[in-house]
């Protein structure tokens, strides 16, 4: 498991490396990184809609899910962004942690991310919504669409085989994409870890070694 750990640090260190070097000023970067959330949230938002309930765009209320797209893609970017910045802060704390056990605690910070991006796409839905009915012929209250999202989701976690709430949870799994992103990439280095821990154990070299040679 040391092993595997130090060959995770070194390639989280080289990404971080990677990053700081080619960032340039944030002044720049940041509208940058804003705009790439906002695409990728707007993008989930119409593969959930088209994947999941395609009869949206055919009913009456088609003009409000297509100024949705608007909330969800900007509140959406919003939070993926300053979640960047503090994965960026938790890998720092990571790379000088002292034992294996605080680096993964550390790493493992990204999953309560992922677990508070849950309550900010429902935020998002009710209050962007909620702000576009209010240009509509029947604005809704704040309360009561904060409800019926409540009440989705209750009810799909308390029966999440129903179809319509396997739909929900599958477009809330959709919307969730750019906020696991982090924890993603944790896996995927923690895996290539595993393997190349493997291979050296095995064959006496790494991939990585492979590589530099």
């Amino acid at each position: 498991m040391v092993r595997i750990v130090a060959i995770w640090r070194d390639s989280l260190h080289t990404i971080l490396d990677v990053y700081e070097r080619r960032r340039g000023p944030l002044k720049i970067f940041f509208p940058i990184l804003f705009l790439f959330f906002v695409f990728l949230n707007v993008g989930c938002y119409w593969w959930g809609i088209f994947t999941a309930f395609p009869q949206y765009m055919l009913t009456q209320e088609a003009n409000h899910y297509l100024k949705l797209q608007f909330p969800v893609g900007i509140l959406g970017a919003l939070f993926d962004s300053l979640s960047f910045f503090v994965t960026i802060w938790i890998i720092r704390r990571a790379l000088t942690a002292k034992s294996t056990t605080e680096y993964v605690m550390h790493l493992s910070l990204d999953l309560v991310i992922a677990v508070i991006a849950t309550f900010w796409v429902l935020f998002v839905f009710t209050t962007g919504g909620w702000f576009i009915s209010l240009f509509e012929s029947a604005p809704e209250e704040l309360t009561l669409r904060s409800e019926k999202y409540t009440t989705r989701a209750v009810q799909a976690l308390q029966d999440p085989t129903g179809r319509e709430n396997a739909k929900n949870i599958y477009f809330g799994i959709i919307m969730g994409v750019s906020a696991t992103l982090p924890t993603c990439l944790h896996l995927m280095l923690f895996f290539r870890s595993c393997l190349q821990a493997l291979r050296k154990q095995l064959f006496g070299t790494s991939i990585s070694d492979k590589q530099k040679k």
